[in-house]
């Protein structure tokens, strides 16, 4: 990611006194990403504005580039911001027997906070294999996660299930199962997540159908956080890069600006090949209208060689401290995987990095890993004396 223009910025003051600049700057990343960054401001001379009447300042671009990787071993990774201050993580755990959830006041302070275990896998039956993917959400004043599992009797019977929780602190409540969501196939089916729009809850979830080996993603509006309406399809594998290795369409995740709602989304096997793809509609379109949706032609994300980060993909979306929009996302640092089966090769490292957008209002990714060096690049203000 290439850093082209910093705006200048221009001001015009009618005394030198209690003179406030900006708290941020645009700058010009690639040719259609204007984004904003943070700035601190070199002091002024106020004496040199009083006799000259124009005086020059200089600021520093803040930016965060995050620890790569952030958290190792956490695939699936999910980040979330809560109304309480505090930040909530959660992922795989390598064994996938389990749920595992830590918190801190910043995000930086999730690398070093203690992970707590929430639910183990049942001993048999349903929920007993394959813990995989959870995402915790806050809905109507209760915590729930939703996540994947499997039976030990048939380790590939996947199927979406929540817990409930409705203590302050998700990492001091009591979870309750509230059992399987009710989807009208029972077939493979994996990677739900939920969200709100326009007065309405969605769940999104990717599923084979039958003994199908394709997966698909459907959507439906939902009656509570553990059921859904009728479910609509809403994407299937369709171009080479969702098709390699297998036919996957998985993952899916929600952001959204004043224009478009946004399912960003995972593809092809689980190996360097494995990208991020995008579907969009309109902001008051009807969501469970598969005609609304509109899927990008080529992937958004996907493997690089000079970040040496591989098979990017299975992502969330928050906010940073400033507010900011940042992607979470797991990669491995090769290529291939290290097992006979990419599913245990745990080496799928969460990391995050800044989200930027097109200047026609589209998410823009970046490259996976990727770094902005603004030690060579100032900001400049120019104050002028009316």
């Amino acid at each position: 990611m290439e850093i082209k223009c910093i705006h200048n910025i221009d001001l015009q003051v009618t005394n030198q006194e209690n003179i406030v600049l900006p708290t941020q700057v645009n700058v010009d990343l690639n040719d259609n990403i204007t984004a904003p960054f943070d700035v601190e401001w070199d002091a002024i001379d106020v004496k040199q504005l009083a006799e000259n009447g124009t005086v020059e300042v200089k600021g520093t671009i803040k930016h965060t580039d995050y620890p790569k990787p952030f958290i190792e071993k956490r695939a699936d990774p999910y980040l979330y911001k809560h109304t309480d201050g505090y930040y909530y993580f959660t992922g795989s755990y390598p064994l996938y027997d389990r749920i595992v959830l830590r918190r801190a006041k910043t995000i930086d302070g999730l690398r070093d906070a203690e992970e707590k275990v929430i639910w183990w896998k049942h001993e048999s039956g349903i929920m007993s294999e394959h813990i995989w993917a959870p995402e915790i959400h806050y809905i109507d004043g209760k915590w729930y996660f939703h996540f994947a599992a499997g039976d030990k009797d048939d380790v590939w019977a996947i199927r979406p299930y929540v817990l409930e929780c409705d203590a302050e602190n998700p990492l001091e409540g009591e979870w309750v199962e509230k059992g399987q969501v009710n989807t009208e196939f029972q077939s493979f089916s994996l990677d739900a997540t939920t969200f709100e729009h326009n007065g309405k809850r969605y769940l999104v979830w990717a599923q084979k159908v039958d003994n199908d080996t394709i997966s698909n993603l459907f959507i439906a509006e939902m009656e509570n956080p553990w059921t859904i309406k009728k479910q609509i399809f809403l994407s299937t594998p369709e171009y080479d890069w969702e098709t390699i290795g297998f036919d996957v369409n998985e993952g899916p995740a929600m952001i959204k600006n004043d224009q478009h709602i946004f399912i960003a989304f995972s593809a092809s096997a689980t190996d360097e090949n494995y990208a991020v793809g995008l579907l969009y509609a309109d902001v008051d379109g009807d969501l469970l209208d598969p005609n609304a949706w509109t899927k990008v032609k080529e992937p958004v994300m996907v493997s690089d060689d000079t970040t040496v980060e591989y098979g990017p993909g299975h992502n969330s979306f928050s906010v940073d401290e400033n507010g900011y929009e940042l992607i979470i996302y797991h990669a491995r640092p090769y290529k291939g995987f290290s097992t006979e089966n990419p599913l245990y090769d745990h080496n799928r490292h969460a990391r995050i990095q800044r989200l930027f957008w097109t200047n026609d209002g589209f998410p823009y990714f970046g490259e996976p890993g990727y770094t902005l060096d603004f030690s060579a690049h100032k900001a400049k203000a120019t104050i002028t004396l009316k």
